[in-house]
């Protein structure tokens, strides 16, 4: 009898454990299908924006590059007068100062080495510093106001003692609300994809499973060098003033939707 029971509740217990799997596979399957209902029946949609603007920015730097001997001090002492002039000459032609940044300002001495044979039996001297070259590197941001007033810019610091000027681009100061609108032209768009294919595949568009973005700010601008030598402004040589045009600049986004099939 003892037997008989035992073996009749191990049979329960392995009917109950069945059941309980059973109960617990629907669940599982119930609940994933509930977080992702279009896993298997959804599809996708591409929309692209695009918003053509006009800069509001002109970036540009310019170097003061100082060569001589191994007097540093009288070089660095050069190098800042020049590199002062630039700067006053900017804030003279209403160049705010939060809008002039020193990128960069480095000492590099310059080497004279031994010219010695290769079959000399005489040890090479190290080499040896007969100078220095002080660099200092500056850029500038222009208002849209003050557009017209760009190639006046780029001459004017070469003549009041840069060596050098380029890398002039064309940006957009704040891009945020272009990139609003192209980003709602891009949904628009892909929504009326979904839509269309709907109609096409006879099925209505459901909920929205995913929504995925994309987009690039291209570089908009022109590269124009004005190179007068180790001298810069002392060289004797006063550069005309240079006509560059802004033009337009392309914002675009895109978007992927992805939509439950009912």
């Amino acid at each position: 009898m003892n037997e008989r029971l035992r073996t009749g509740a191990m049979g329960v217990g392995i009917l109950l454990m069945l059941v309980l799997a059973i109960g617990v596979y629907r669940y599982t399957d119930a609940y994933a299908s509930s977080i992702q209902p279009g896993n298997f029946r959804s599809f996708s949609v591409a929309g692209e924006g695009k918003v053509v603007i006009s800069p509001d920015v002109a970036k540009f730097t310019y170097s003061v590059i100082t060569e001589g001997g191994p007097d540093l001090s009288s070089l660095m002492k050069q190098n800042e007068e020049k590199g002062k002039q630039a700067i006053d000459f900017l804030k003279g032609e209403g160049v705010k100062a939060e809008d002039i940044k020193t990128e960069h300002f480095g000492v590099a001495p310059r080497y004279q080495y031994a010219n010695c044979g290769q079959n000399s039996s005489q040890i090479c001297p190290p080499p040896s510093i007969v100078g220095y070259t002080v660099n200092q590197t500056v850029s500038v941001k222009i208002r849209k106001d003050d557009f017209g007033k760009i190639g006046k810019l780029l001459s004017g610091v070469v003549n009041a003692g840069a060596n050098s000027v380029s890398q002039i681009s064309f940006e957009v100061d704040d891009p945020a609300k272009a990139q609003a609108e192209a980003r709602a032209k891009a949904f628009a768009q892909a929504r009326e994809k979904a839509d269309a294919l709907a109609d096409a595949g006879d099925f209505r568009v459901g909920r929205l499973l995913s929504i995925s973005e994309g987009g690039y700010n291209p570089y908009y601008g022109r590269e124009a060098y004005l190179d007068y030598g180790k001298g810069g402004g002392d060289a004797g040589m006063a550069p005309a003033p240079v006509s560059i045009e802004p033009g337009s600049q392309d914002i675009v986004v895109n978007i992927s939707l992805q939509y439950e099939i009912r």
